[in-house]
């Protein structure tokens, strides 16, 4: 399991798309640093080198970070970080989260250019403190990954991202489509056929990069991925994808678990419950991770144990976890039902062309 804690919602940035609608100031009731212990207490019985991501609003905010990451080394996990690119990510407080035991530090980069990238992060210079940030962790031996987040204003930028991506030396390029929550609402998203072209070439573009790739809500990267490994449609029936509720977990700032932070539906609230029986028992996970549960052509999918839809997008727009995911161009053979597009008697038809 993937466990993300939101540390903070504190954030100098005001990014168009950001989930926490994060504000500069940090919250009051935000889980103290022996609460936060205790949650990685719970987390580290779960299973050997359980994956912490500290996220934010940004987790630099937090004046016992470090402290934070040595404790959860400590307990065996293995800690990541998604901090925002600020002058708070200095060399010399990357060298101390190394030290602690930091395993991956993950950076947004969200155009092709700085002018592009402040103007969706909404501050001059946060593409100079990115790119000074992965410096300075190359420096400290740590691996990098870059997020970069995919609507209308970005789609168009990805090919030169992704060459930034090769030129970092990073690791990892996670690629995120957007959710439409917090200030994310206001973007406009790429439609479905769009998003099926963007998915075709990710996954070219994976086969060549020297460089991991992965899809934060769109596991239905995966089914793409099959039918173009295929060349006929092929979804051998295996689970294969991580989506909320299923492989992942959340917890905010002020202890509420989530099935993912884009998917702020509460299943308990941490201390006060252990965060491994709500992900065990609740019955909001327990149904996420019962992919005969889902509705529409989701439900009806042959890809549904490779893929399953984002499950936060489906939340996002129609108040039901289990529904279709509206992103999604794919159609099975057999369905019948009604399409979570505008035009319910038109399939979409990919193009060639990003």
């Amino acid at each position: 399991m993937v466990l993300i804690w939101e540390v903070t919602q504190a954030c100098e940035l005001s990014c168009d798309h950001c989930r926490a609608d994060a504000r500069p100031a940090r919250h009051p009731d935000e889980l103290t640093t022996e609460e936060g212990k205790r949650l990685l207490d719970q987390i580290s019985w779960f299973a050997d080198r359980q994956l912490v991501v500290l996220s934010g609003g940004d987790p630099m905010m937090r004046p016992d970070l470090v402290d934070l990451v040595e404790y959860g080394t400590e307990r065996g996990l293995t800690m990541s970080l998604t901090p925002s690119g600020t002058d708070h990510l200095d060399a010399d407080a990357i060298g101390s989260l190394a030290d602690a035991g930091l395993k991956r530090i993950a950076l947004s980069l969200d155009g092709g250019s700085a002018e592009r990238h402040d103007a969706f992060r909404g501050e001059d210079g946060s593409f100079e403190s990115t790119m000074a940030a992965a410096e300075a962790a190359q420096e400290a031996g740590l691996p990098l990954q870059i997020n970069t987040t995919v609507c209308d204003r970005t789609v168009e930028d990805l090919p030169a991202i992704r060459d930034r991506v090769a030129d970092l030396g990073a690791v990892l390029w996670s690629v995120f489509f957007l959710v439409p929550i917090g200030r994310g609402r206001v973007l406009d998203p790429i439609s479905p056929a769009r998003a099926e072209r963007v998915m075709s070439w990710l996954s070219e573009a994976a086969d060549e990069a020297p460089f991991g790739l992965k899809t934060t809500e769109a596991p239905h990267y995966r089914r793409v991925r099959r039918q173009d490994e295929a060349g006929v449609s092929d979804p051998e029936n295996r689970r294969s994808s991580v989506i909320a509720g299923d492989g992942f977990a959340f917890v905010s700032h002020t202890g509420e678990v989530y099935p993912s932070g884009f998917l702020p539906e509460s299943a308990g609230t941490v201390p006060e419950d252990d965060v491994v029986e709500v992900y065990r028992e609740s019955p909001l996970f327990t149904s996420l991770r019962d992919r005969d549960q889902l509705e529409g052509k989701c439900g009806a999918c042959p890809y549904r144990d490779v893929c399953g839809g984002s499950r936060s997008r489906a939340y996002a727009h129609t108040g039901d976890p289990l529904a279709s995911d509206p992103l999604c161009a794919f159609v099975p053979e057999d369905y019948h039902g009604q399409l979570p597009w505008d035009d319910p008697t038109e399939r979409p038809v990919p193009e060639t062309p990003l």
